[in-house]
């Protein structure tokens, strides 16, 4: 099954990140090599932050574009990594991942395409 890791972070974990970069990107990328090693990585992207995201929501026909993800969040998504494997693996590879540690990760199962099977 493939799951989507969601990884959220706050201002506190985004200096955190920024900080330590070149520790954290070097543990990522040796949580990467392994799941491309393993056969379990499907993609995964960083995000640019909040201050560049548009919300877009259509009322009535009528597009209305506001700046920012969204309300008073205190939180924000950063990136996403997409795998492929069991449930615990996924919840196991997200409790690795760095920012787990700064902010949060959420594990999303996502829906089979109807040309795969489940």
């Amino acid at each position: 099954m493939k799951y989507l890791l969601l990884i959220f972070q706050n201002e506190a974990a985004r200096r955190a990140v920024a900080e330590n970069g070149e520790a954290i990107f070097a543990e990522v990328d040796e949580i990467m090599a392994e799941l491309r090693k393993n056969g379990e990585w499907v993609g995964g992207e960083g995000l640019a932050g909040p201050e560049q995201v548009k919300t877009v929501r259509v009322r009535d026909g009528v597009p209305a574009v506001t700046d920012g993800p969204y309300g008073e969040a205190k939180e924000f998504l950063a990136g996403y990594t997409i795998v492929e494997c069991s449930r615990e693996r996924a919840v196991e590879i997200a409790a690795r991942w760095p920012d787990a540690r700064y902010a949060r990760m959420e594990v999303w199962p996502l829906l089979p395409h109807p040309d795969e099977s489940a």
